[in-house]
């Protein structure tokens, strides 16, 4: 479900690349979909640095930290997640809506930006959409959220400003990051646990 055509995409596709018969419905953003290699920039317009992503980037720590080191304001992401888990259906819509409002909520509180994360409702295919469209503050708080699964408009007023006092206090990156201790995120993908 969601994507994008490879040159335009910088999403980390989920999903599987073939058919799996144990599931409900497919994901096969990996079949379809090749990653993007454009990063995650950021753009000065309508007053502001706003930068975006793609449905499955918005469970990622590293995407938001990659706009916030560019100093974005506002990030747009757009999601088409289904409520159910087809891997684990008793995780109910509760907790899918619970793991999506936290991985926006940090984005947006660990980077001092806004974060306004846009859902599909309603049914695909027979299948319900998570929705929950939400509008999240620099201090990690909803200020507008979708209530149901179906079309609803929400709104903000999104004062870029209020960005400024976490950039310059709590994460002001320049005076606390320790770059050097980070080297592993950029050089290695999978787990790998210390020897015994």
């Amino acid at each position: 479900m969601g994507g994008s055509s490879a040159n335009t995409a910088r999403f980390t596709s989920p999903g599987h690349a073939e058919y799996d018969p144990a599931r409900t419905f497919q994901h096969l953003e990996k079949r379809y979909f090749e990653p993007g290699d454009l990063g995650f920039p950021v753009w000065r317009t309508m007053g502001g640095i706003v930068g975006m992503c793609i449905c499955n980037d918005r469970r990622w720590p590293e995407t938001y930290r990659v706009m916030g080191l560019q100093g974005v304001e506002l990030v747009v992401l757009g999601y088409n997640t289904p409520s159910t888990n087809s891997q684990r259906p008793e995780e109910g819509p509760q907790k899918r809506q619970f793991h999506n409002r936290l991985t926006v909520q940090a984005g947006a509180y660990q980077n001092s930006t806004w974060s306004v994360a846009v859902a599909k409702g309603g049914t695909e295919d027979g299948h319900h959409m998570i929705a929950g469209s939400m509008i999240v503050n620099p201090d990690g708080e909803i200020v507008s959220e979708a209530k149901t699964e179906d079309d609803e408009l929400i709104f903000a007023d999104c004062d870029l400003d209020a960005t400024i006092f976490g950039k310059q206090t709590i994460f002001d990156f320049a005076r606390h990051r320790r770059i050097e201790h980070y080297g592993r995120i950029t050089s290695q993908t999978g787990i790998i646990p210390p020897v015994q």
